[in-house]
């Protein structure tokens, strides 16, 4: 194996390339991205928070991810001085029966080798963030907020000095097998590549079935619609102001965070967008829809949570409902604080019972990789599920017990599918 080709120039695309181009030098890199930029769909629409691993079930990838990336890409923007701030999440309890969830967050941050939490009171939790509301709260010191355009650039950089490519305006046009390797059809011409990285984030199902297996696993995508508060609403968050997620909730909830250039941003919700790129309301893809309204698994998706998704709706037509939710962490925001905002899509995979998939998803073959599902924290730990991928190529050494996780806690493997094992 001499030359890999990476789809995708979004942040995971990316790490893997840069982290190829350092941990295998003999190899030729390449990596192809549609857009006229990297970074252009997941990573620059995000709210570019540091995610630490409060959230994940000790043991599993998620948190191993987490608790080694967001130390890797602290790292990273201090040595390629990328604007980044370390400012610390309250995560609130705001009823009493959210206060055992937020037991077992602290119990889960413990074990995943999260530094400095601790467990506020309402009088602690005010001096932090003076405007709050709720009964208890835990302090996450380590997490904070990061320029992931900046990274990708850096990044793409990074890996051109070393020698790779990063080609863009290359949109992938089809994979024909040629020997034990691949053809990668663009309209510059085919790329020949002994091994193939599918990390194309919203359109990862597609590659997938372009190299010939079958799409069990489908991309849904969600649009994250967000609020910027205007400078009167500023002056009420400090720094990042989350909720107690409920377990019987698909999604985490609204939440508050301040952007590390400049101003405070509270979302997002949670729509099916009609289009894999639909940043807008109005953005409509006839082929999108009709991709996701042919998969049974959707249709099982919306029966199980037929309120939940009702109410995403609501609250996206109503500012007032989306200034309500708000208003549970945040009580003096008003609806004249809220301006429009930008919007994010999830790539969300959903299984055909129904299921999000909540961990990353590998399909694994002898000439690819397919990353089929890289859900948050994806961004913070990109370059820590670049080293995993990189683990799993043919001729490379184990992925090594990620620096900085909880003793005790062992290695593990990415969830495969197909022919390979479940680790």
């Amino acid at each position: 194996m001499k030359r890999i080709t990476v789809v995708g120039g979004g942040i995971v695309g990316l790490a893997t390339a840069y982290r190829l181009t350092r941990r295998r030098p003999e190899l030729s890199v390449t990596v192809v991205e549609k857009e006229s930029e990297v970074g252009r769909h997941q990573s620059g629409h995000n709210s570019g928070v540091l995610h630490c691993g409060l959230y994940y079930k000790p043991g599993s990838l998620k948190a191993r991810l987490a608790v080694n990336g967001i130390r890797q890409m602290v790292a990273f923007c201090r040595e390629q001085a990328i604007p980044h701030e370390i400012c610390g999440k309250l995560v609130v309890a705001c009823s009493e029966d959210e206060i055992p969830r937020l037991n077992d967050l602290l119990e889960r941050g413990t074990a995943n080798g999260l530094a400095g939490l601790r467990r506020l009171g309402r009088e602690e939790m005010r001096e932090v963030e003076p405007h709050v509301a709720g009964l208890q709260a835990i302090r996450v010191p380590e997490e904070g907020i990061a320029d992931y355009p900046a990274v990708c650039r850096r990044l793409m950089e990074l890996i051109r000095a070393a020698g790779g490519q990063v080609l863009t305006d290359t949109p992938l046009q089809g994979l024909r097998p040629d020997g034990a390797g691949w053809m990668v059809l663009t309209p510059r011409g085919e790329i020949p590549a002994d091994y193939l990285v599918n990390c194309a984030g919203l359109h990862c199902d597609r590659v997938l079935a372009m190299s010939g297996e079958p799409r069990t696993t489908r991309i849904v995508p969600f649009r994250g619609e967000y609020y910027m508060l205007n400078p009167e609403g500023q002056r009420l968050v400090r720094h990042l102001i989350y909720p107690v997620p409920d377990p019987k909730f698909p999604f985490l909830g609204v939440h508050f965070t301040r952007m590390i250039r400049g101003g405070v941003e509270a979302g997002p919700n949670a729509v099916l967008a009609l289009a894999r790129e639909g940043y807008r309301k109005t953005d409509f893809r006839a082929g999108d829809v009709a991709d996701v309204f042919s998969f049974p698994g959707f249709w099982r998706f919306l029966a199980r949570y037929p309120s939940i998704v009702g109410y995403e709706i609501r609250r996206s037509l109503s500012r007032t409902e989306f200034c309500r939710s708000l208003q549970r962490l945040v009580p003096e925001v008003r609806k004249e604080h809220l301006r429009p905002g930008g919007a994010g899509i999830r790539a969300q995979a959903l299984a055909p019972d129904g299921t999000l998939l909540q961990d990353f998803e590998l399909v694994e073959r002898p000439n690819a990789l397919h990353l089929i599902n890289a859900p948050s924290p994806g961004a913070t730990a990109s370059l820590a599920i670049a080293e995993h991928l990189i683990g799993r190529m043919p001729g490379s050494r184990p992925a090594e017990a990620p620096a900085g996780a909880p003793a005790g806690v062992p290695c593990g493997a990415l969830t495969m599918t197909g022919s390979s094992k479940n680790c």
